[in-house]
């Protein structure tokens, strides 16, 4: 049995800066299976700490019982430089504040550091390949730079994250329903993951542009999969990142339900022995994620919406208005948001002001909209 706290501290930049980072090893080191979860790495969305909490707690049962088949490794604020970015009162933290990188986005294409080198070592064993593979990921993560604050930090989670059998991101959106981003080799196993936890939706996309943290990890095998047709290289990874509805959606039994939902599918998946915990349903069939519509502001104004998380609406359908701020028509025009495709409504903004191109909702359709282009996520 063990249950392990880390403390690490990132040195900082400039006088007075330095930066503690926590984590948490529970159960066996040597256990067949690992799993990695995270909460916060956008800083500013924190109903996952509270579920992480929670899930701490169950785990540390598990752990003393006896029950665990597999070490779980948890962050449960990942991103402290990002929580110590408060600026005139008001907590930013999704942004770096030195270098204005979105600190989900930019995260390493890890066959450009790593897969090139790889090809003349695989051989005709999938286990062993695999072993392969993770080493050198492991030995590229120790040499990773370690100058800024920054660096130290990604080094620390790039470590703990590379040789993961599961990668569990936990972010929120604004005002928002439960929902799952995840690449499409993994949708059935998404799909029990959505019936656990409960998400409205859960939208595939093996590259959706932005080098998120979730993705990175996957597609290191599917890239030397395709290089190396005549070598048996299976997915040994389950990555995703999970929003766990909006922003003020911190709130002690409903993230104490997560969390033991959360475990249920861990149970569910052999990596945790005991009384059964949580519950599923039957959640939504998962979808590409280019046939989700990010619906955006054609100017500065303020929202009032016409429909409610949730709504099913129709390609057309008025989901807002955009109550005029400037010019003749100031506080007299109403500008019609309208649905571009038909769906469910399963994220809005908090904020009511909203300015130009800003996200007003998100919309959950069936039908590949074009005009998505390559970039697939919000900002």
């Amino acid at each position: 049995m063990s249950f392990e706290k880390i403390r690490n501290t990132l040195a900082g930049d400039t006088p007075g800066r330095g930066t503690e980072l926590n984590y948490f090893r529970i159960g066996q080191p040597e256990a067949a299976k690992k799993v990695y979860l995270q909460a916060a790495l956008h800083a500013d969305e924190q109903p996952g700490i509270l579920i992480l909490h929670h899930l701490l707690e169950l785990l540390h049962a598990a752990d003393e019982a006896g029950e665990l088949q597999a070490l779980f490794v948890v962050f449960p604020m990942v991103n402290p430089l990002g929580m110590a970015d408060i600026e005139f009162g008001q907590h930013q933290g999704r942004y770096n504040r030195a270098s204005g990188v979105n600190h989900n986005r930019g995260w390493p294409v890890l066959y450009d550091a790593v897969g090139e080198g790889l090809a003349g070592r695989l051989g005709d064993d999938a286990a062993s390949n695999i072993e392969i593979v993770r080493g050198a990921l492991r030995e590229w993560a120790e040499q990773l730079p370690l100058t800024t604050a920054f660096e130290q930090w990604r080094q620390i989670v790039c470590s703990e994250a590379c040789d993961a059998d599961y990668v569990f991101d936990l972010h929120c959106d604004d005002d928002s329903l439960l929902h799952i981003f995840t690449i499409p080799q993994l949708e059935d196993n998404m799909q029990l993951l959505a019936n656990w936890t409960g998400a409205a939706a859960t939208m595939l996309a093996e590259d959706s542009g932005g080098g998120s943290f979730d993705e990175v990890w996957p597609a290191i095998w599917l890239r030397l999969a395709r290089e190396c047709p005549d070598k048996p290289l299976p997915l040994p990874v389950v990555s995703c990142t999970l929003e766990f509805r909006g922003q003020f959606d911190t709130f002690e039994e409903l993230n104490r339900r997560d969390a033991e939902n959360l475990y249920g599918y861990f149970q569910a998946q052999g990596l945790i022995d005991g009384e059964a915990r949580g519950s599923a349903g039957k959640a939504r069939p998962p979808t590409d994620l280019r046939a989700t519509e990010m619906l955006r502001a054609p100017r500065a104004g303020l929202l009032a919406y016409c429909v409610e998380l949730g709504a099913e609406v129709n390609k057309g359908d008025r989901i807002a208005d955009l109550l005029v701020l400037d010019g003749d028509d100031a506080f007299i025009e109403r500008v019609p948001l309208l649905a571009g495709t038909t769906g469910q409504v399963i994220s809005r903004a908090s904020r009511k002001y909203v300015w130009r191109n800003a996200k007003v909702a998100k919309i959950v359709g069936t039908e590949i909209l074009e005009s998505r282009g390559d970039y697939l996520l919000s900002d």
